[in-house]
């Protein structure tokens, strides 16, 4: 039933005007859809997926990967890129992973975390 179907994110936020600020100017992501009266949520094309984020009272409250996106041999660039932008990456110290400027390093495969405004974890990977 589901194997079958296309998967996406979604991330509580508590405001969205910090949020689109971070989403569509930060993460440069493409804004699909704005909040409607009854509706408080943004809407984002991201590759072949989408993202919602979303307005909540429960923001920030989740402590594990909130998104993850897949890297296409660009991870370094991408964390440089937004280590420009103001963007702090997490060091976690992890069994078996390499700490290398704002990433991390685990045989072959290259990891970076960093929050949006919220705290919410957002998560890069690349498999070398």
């Amino acid at each position: 039933m589901l194997k079958d179907r296309n998967s996406s994110a979604i991330v509580a936020v508590s405001d969205l005007d910090r949020a689109r600020r971070f989403y569509s100017d930060t993460l440069g992501l493409e804004l699909t859809a704005e909040p409607q009266d009854d509706l408080p949520v943004l809407a984002y094309r991201t590759g072949g997926t989408g993202l919602t984020v979303y307005q909540s009272e429960f923001a920030g409250t989740n402590k594990a990967n909130a998104v993850t996106w897949d890297m296409q041999g660009d991870l370094v660039e991408s964390v440089q890129a937004l280590k420009a932008k103001g963007v702090t990456f997490e060091r976690y110290d992890l069994p078996g992973m390499n700490w290398r400027d704002g990433w991390h390093e685990a045989g072959a495969v290259k990891l970076a975390w960093f929050k949006d405004p919220d705290g919410n974890i957002l998560h890069l990977i690349e498999n070398m």
